[in-house]
């Protein structure tokens, strides 16, 4: 029945995250505000929803191997599967609020959590709330720019716009209302089976959840950009993935943290946990990536710069399990 109640649980985690984003882009475009900014602020907090959900059943329960596990694989899947498989698929735009903006505050936010991890080894209260200012200001910041450079709409925001103001309210609301419930028991279930699992074949908590669980929570990642790389929506493709980075820290540990301090489990300055090592897997893809943006070919990600990204996953997942292999 645990077995059960865990597969199931991803599924709950998709159907809830594809239920918040329908109803968070309807709500927010009929705000006018762009595509980019839909990708980098709405549709990131919505597919980081199940990070969050998790997260924050795990902190609870004292399992923080999860809470990080499940930030850190999710934001590595981020990078390294999802934007590589998207790229993959169809050469990624990189716009000039993604070159100026947007990866210099992933790449800030990813060492600050760092410093933090390094130095502290527990992300308080006060920190959370940090965090959370820090997300707000970005948020406000993008809304802000949106609103001063897209006076003059595309043919492309129009039409979108125009189907979102058919979205009867109403349902809107009860989309996310549904998502929210689905993502609140998914994410129990998921906490739950991972220890099951963890128990019966003997592997850490942690290595399930750099791995399995961050896959799992990462679909509706993978699923939105896929969809806006098949429709040549680059803005909101490589939007929904940094910004869900940025959220999955800035966010997800921070309005967990402010719930129940986060504590990195066994951490003394002569022996780093093993989450520390997932922390510099996280910090190489981002560097990867910011080599490809700012040194290699600038303007677009290629196939074979996705290629690259895909297979820098690999590898990670082949060290992480080389122990239980």
């Amino acid at each position: 029945m645990d077995n059960l109640l865990f597969i199931l649980s991803f599924v709950m985690l998709f159907i809830g995250g594809e239920f918040l984003v329908k109803s968070s882009v309807a709500i927010a475009l009929k705000m006018r505000i762009s595509t980019l900014v839909v990708g980098m602020t709405v549709v990131s907090f919505a597919t980081s929803a199940p990070e969050l959900f998790v997260s924050i059943k795990s902190a609870l329960d004292g399992v923080t191997d999860i809470t990080f596990g499940n930030v850190i694989g999710s934001n590595i899947a981020n990078i390294t599967l999802v934007l590589g498989l998207t790229a993959m698929v169809f050469q990624v735009k990189i716009t000039q609020q993604t070159y100026l903006l947007n990866y210099p505050v992933m790449l800030f936010t990813s060492v600050l959590f760092g410093v933090i991890l390094f130095f502290f080894g527990e992300v308080t209260r006060s920190v959370g709330v940090i965090f959370v200012s820090l997300l707000v200001v970005f948020a406000l910041v993008l809304i802000r720019r949106s609103r001063k450079e897209n006076k003059v709409l595309s043919e492309q925001e129009r039409q979108e716009y125009e189907s979102a103001s058919k979205t009867p309210l109403l349902a809107s609301i009860l989309y996310m209302v549904v998502g929210v419930v689905l993502l609140a028991f998914g994410s129990e279930f998921l906490v739950n089976g991972v220890g099951e699992i963890a128990k019966s074949f003997d592997i850490s908590e942690r290595v399930i959840s750099v791995s399995l669980v961050a896959l799992g929570t990462s679909i509706p990642e993978l699923a939105t950009s896929l969809v806006a790389a098949f429709r040549k929506e680059s803005n909101l493709a490589i939007g929904n993935l940094i910004g869900s980075n940025i959220f999955n820290v800035l966010a997800v540990l921070g309005i967990t943290s402010i719930i129940t301090p986060i504590k990195l489990n066994n951490n003394t300055l002569s022996h780093f946990p093993p989450i520390i090592d997932d922390y510099l897997w996280m910090m190489s893809s981002i560097l990867l990536l910011g080599v490809f943006i700012y040194i290699l070919s600038k303007k677009n990600l290629t196939r074979t710069e996705g290629l690259f990204m895909f297979l820098f996953y690999l590898i990670f997942m082949f060290f992480l399990l080389t122990d239980y292999i």
